[in-house]
């Protein structure tokens, strides 16, 4: 998980930052306002698990791994032969995704990216949807990143979650982030949401208690 939001208000540390410091082994949990939940920042330090390869068969061609995080997702592909990029807004994750050999840019995704136009799958894991709080702008600058035939794997919530968006933070037992926004997409609104981002939905997938869908770009 990445967020490319500006903070709102000087209340709290910089977002980037706290993520950094969950990267080298703090604890941390993202409060949103009616819910906390552990960053589960240990599942992303590891390797690719069986839920995420089946995922990652779905990745073709040269592929932009979004909002990498410590990049597991990103080096699995590469050890499968993919050429991947990854990019995120964070130095540690993009020090920590170099480490594993992969090639990684401190990047954000809606500023200028190698490649525009030329990528074949765009990966869009662990929740990185919300990247930015709006999932059809997100969509739609990802549609500018894609080849013409061009997919994207995302990452969904379960049907019944719909398309919400909420005002978050990163907490730690010492300090809150700043406050950042961030959106969640349920399996049940993608197609809607792909539609009107310019994306056709080939297939929405569940493995154990994981749903993601495939989405195919239309010139």
């Amino acid at each position: 998980m990445s967020t490319t939001i500006a903070p709102t208000s000087e209340d709290g540390q910089p977002v980037n930052q706290m993520f950094a410091d969950a990267l080298r082994g703090g604890r941390c949990h993202v409060v949103l306002v009616d819910d906390v939940a552990r960053l589960p920042v240990e599942d992303w330090l590891g390797v690719a698990d069986a839920s995420d390869r089946t995922l990652l068969d779905h990745c073709v061609g040269r592929i932009i791994d979004i909002g990498s995080g410590p990049g597991r997702m990103s080096e699995h592909l590469m050890l499968r032969g993919r050429e991947v990029l990854a990019i995120d807004v964070v130095d540690e994750a993009v020090l920590q995704t170099r480490a594993r050999g992969v090639t990684a840019l401190l990047q954000d995704v809606f500023s200028p990216v190698p490649d525009e136009g030329r990528w074949d799958t765009a990966l869009l894991a662990d929740g990185n949807i919300g990247i930015g709080g709006d999932p059809f702008i997100l969509l739609r600058r990802v549609h500018e990143l894609l080849a013409p035939a061009g997919r994207v794997v995302v990452d969904l919530d379960p049907p019944g979650i719909g398309l919400a968006t909420h005002w978050a933070r990163l907490r730690t037992d010492v300090a809150d982030s700043h406050p950042f926004r961030w959106a969640v997409v349920g399996a049940d609104a993608i197609e809607s949401l792909a539609d009107a981002a310019g994306f056709d939905v080939s297939g929405t997938h569940q493995t154990d208690d994981r749903w993601f869908a495939v989405l195919e770009r239309r010139s």
